[in-house]
């Protein structure tokens, strides 16, 4: 892990990143999500999840109102904000747990902000709205820069890269350099490479067989490989129902790895698996 930062949330809150792998929950508010669409579209089963994220370990909910699973469409902006910050100010009146947004849009980001939200989880590296990092960059909002190759629309038709880890890290720096000229302070950046995101099966698998290749860039690292293909993939072709155990084994890797933040829909099994390792972490050297 790198060193430990504090993300200090608009509202007053704050999480350090570093101190132990933290879980981020998600929370789907959309009916099309690829493993749990329709599960929490309703306002009281979102609330109801939330707290039970919180209640199962998690350190932050993500709260996302537009799916991006492959394929997907775009969702217009009224109709992602009807989603969302409904559940964003109830979740909000039930807890103080850290709340991401997972948006790329900066309406969007604005309005969950002022309902309560303290960071933002842009998978578009701050590219797709020219106006995001102005945005986390005035308010000095906690801010998750992903690399995605296309758009969910397209992202997964016929994926090439010339040199993957050159153009992923080069990629996420560029949403770093936009951000800092943002004025956002460099110890609110994190960074995710975006495992299923305009990558192969083999590319995905080497994004995680080399995760510390990234922990040269200097800041804390974020994956999410929450039952995705590539789980079901190396399983023999299992759907997401299916893929809880090989989820859980790649969360144990990535955190023996040290990656910062683990983002799950499964919160419970996931802290028990990160509080065995760190249980055992704690009596290295000792004899």
């Amino acid at each position: 892990m790198q060193a430990v930062r504090v993300l200090k949330s608009p509202h007053g809150r704050e999480l350090a990143v570093g101190e132990k792998t933290l879980i981020m929950g998600i929370l789907n508010v959309t009916p099309d999500s690829f493993y749990d669409g329709g599960r929490y579209a309703a306002l009281d089963r979102a609330v109801r999840r939330a707290l039970q994220i919180a209640e199962e370990g998690g350190d932050i909910i993500d709260i996302g109102a537009e799916s991006t699973r492959p394929g997907a469409e775009p969702v217009g902006l009224e109709e992602e904000l009807e989603r969302l910050i409904p559940v964003i100010e109830a979740v909000r009146r039930e807890t103080d747990l850290f709340v991401s947004v997972d948006t790329y849009k900066k309406p969007v980001a604005e309005e969950a902000i002022k309902a309560g939200a303290d960071m933002v989880n842009d998978i578009s590296g701050l590219r797709f709205d020219v106006e995001m990092a102005d945005f986390v960059g005035k308010l000095s909002v906690p801010t998750v820069i992903m690399h995605i190759k296309g758009t969910p629309r397209d992202m997964q038709k016929n994926p090439i890269y010339d040199d993957l880890f050159a153009e992923i890290s080069g990629y996420l720096m560029e949403g770093v350099e936009r951000a800092k000229k943002a004025d956002l302070p460099e110890d609110q950046i994190i960074l995710d490479p975006g495992i299923g995101f305009g990558k192969r099966h083999e590319h995905n698998l080497l994004i995680l067989a080399n995760i510390e290749r990234f922990r040269s860039l200097g800041y804390p690292l974020l994956v999410g490989v929450s039952r995705k293909s590539t789980v079901g993939k190396i399983l023999g072709g299992l759907g997401p129902e299916e893929r809880l155990e090989g989820t859980l084994a790649l969360s144990a890797y990535l955190a023996l790895k040290g990656v910062e933040i683990l983002r799950v829909h499964d919160v419970l099994e996931n802290r028990r698996v990160i509080t065995v390792i760190e249980e055992v972490r704690a009596w290295e050297g000792r004899s």
